[in-house]
């Protein structure tokens, strides 16, 4: 399964790691994608989605409402 948060769209980005010689590799940064479920009241149900930290920090402001309405997802 892709490590993209099915709220923001926020995905995994590329870097280096750089060693104390200045020796530079590549490495990858992942999100911190974190599994939960949210309860959706006019339809009486659960949804489980795989979103990050600060995703569910912004659900927990705006509402899931508001934050598909923002990202265009229609349930």
């Amino acid at each position: 399964m892709a490590r993209r948060c099915e709220l923001t769209g926020k995905g995994p980005i590329a870097g280096n790691n750089v060693s104390h010689a200045n020796n530079k590799t590549r490495r990858r940064f992942l999100p911190n994608l974190q599994t939960k479920r949210i309860w959706i009241p006019e339809e009486k149900r659960f949804v489980t989605l795989k979103i990050t930290t600060r995703a569910i920090r912004t659900l927990d402001k705006k509402g899931l409402k508001a934050m598909l309405k923002d990202a265009n997802i229609v349930l």
